[in-house]
């Protein structure tokens, strides 16, 4: 009840200091205001991101595409933090979500508060090369989901993503890289987490989330950290590649998708079982051109959810696998054609094969990189359980 009053109050502080004196805002993309203190103390950059978007989707019946769906929604809108406090080396990333798809999913076990928060991480700059993370922010999973939705390649992420991404939690991780030699990068993350996802404050049901990942940059860095960033916008002037594998592992888990998805509750509490989740990735880009793929696969102890007396609840950890191949060319007029293919086999807890299919054609124009844009794509999925569905999505997105 008190968020709102205190953003507002945020607000009025910003527009009083427009007011009694003269700003010099950033440069676009650089964020909305860049504060920092006269002893150097403390730092503050303030963002903003917002995505208009809008789809139709059309089912497939043999005789045509019909039973259109259209909606139009505010698919983002986020207002984001960050900066450093005492040193440099201590650092601090704060993200809130605005937008209906960011707050939903109020439960009993958020206080049956809205989920405004995205990230509340510190950062600590220990030694050397290490860092130490706290807070809630995005596990170090699948490199879809690590790279932010204001610099996506499509409209959204693929559908491999959404069905076996780790996404945000509350914990720590611990953070290192180093040189094999003068262009050859490893990076290394682990985190240790509560394992329900995020704004949850019921305290930890079952066990722990455990989340290593590694990554090789053989060909050294990417420019402006592109390895994370959709397309080739700043078109690497020599080849880059990077691999990367994460592993993960959910203690006692209580959700269908490890630490998403819905809990599964018995006539006893909670149904635990271990889920385990590897993700394969990797990333190459050159003068344009860029090929992202990544594979995935989830199993489970015992995926299928039962009563104290072994009948079945009707939930089950949604296991399988899946892979996603992009490919894109960004041409010198800032326009890019993307290609997608993903496919998902959900084992739908070793009952019923679910294949999926989906192509995915799209057009970027970046009229100012990914900080101002305007896309749209068209995919055609298949599917074996339901009729086949065609999809197109519109957006335009502006990132300060």
């Amino acid at each position: 009840m008190t968020f709102r009053p205190t953003l507002l109050a945020l607000f009025f502080v910003i527009f009083s200091m427009g007011h009694a004196q003269e700003i010099k805002a950033p440069a676009f993309g650089d964020g909305i205001l860049n504060l920092k203190a006269k002893d150097s103390t403390w730092s503050m950059k303030v963002g903003m991101q917002l995505q208009f978007q809008g789809f139709a989707d059309w089912e497939d019946e043999n005789t045509g595409f019909s039973n259109a769906e259209t909606n139009f929604l505010i698919r983002r809108a986020r207002l984001k933090f960050s900066g450093f406090v005492y040193s440099p080396k201590l650092t601090y990333k704060l993200s809130i979500g605005l937008s209906n798809r960011d707050i939903s999913g109020a439960s009993k076990y958020t206080s049956n508060a809205p989920r405004y928060l995205l990230d509340a991480v510190m950062k600590w700059n220990f030694y050397k090369n290490f860092e130490l993370w706290f807070g809630q922010t995005k596990l170090p999973g699948n490199r879809d989901d690590l790279t932010s939705s204001s610099s996506l390649q499509l409209v959204e992420r693929s559908l491999v993503n959404g069905a076996y991404a780790v996404e945000r939690d509350l914990g720590f991780q611990l953070r290192h890289h180093f040189k094999l030699s003068e262009d050859f990068i490893i990076k290394e993350a682990f985190a240790i987490s509560q394992g329900e996802g995020r704004n949850i404050t019921s305290g930890n049901i079952g066990g722990f989330q455990y989340t290593s990942r590694l990554e090789f940059l053989p060909l050294g860095d990417f420019i402006k950290k592109g390895d994370y960033v959709g397309g080739d916008i700043y078109r690497e002037p020599t080849p880059k590649l990077a691999i990367g594998a994460t592993y993960d592992f959910n203690n006692k888990a209580v959700k269908t998708k490890s630490n998403r998805g819905t809990y599964m509750i018995t006539d006893t509490g909670f149904y635990e079982t271990n889920i385990s989740t590897l993700f394969i990735d990797a990333i190459f880009k050159y003068q344009g051109f860029s090929l992202m793929a990544e594979y995935a696969d989830r199993t489970a102890a015992d995926p299928l959810a039962k009563h104290s007396d072994g009948t079945l609840t009707g939930d089950s950890v949604q296991i399988g696998n899946g892979v996603n191949f992009q490919a894109g060319y960004v041409f010198e007029n800032n326009w890019e054609l993307t290609g997608r293919y993903t496919n998902i086999n959900f084992d739908n807890a070793m009952i019923v094969k679910n294949l999926q299919n989906q192509y995915t054609l799209g057009v970027s124009k970046y009229i100012l990189g990914h900080n101002l844009k305007v896309q749209t794509d068209v995919s055609y999925l298949t599917m074996n359980l339901s009729n086949d569905e065609l999809l197109w999505r519109l957006q335009f997105a502006i990132h300060f």
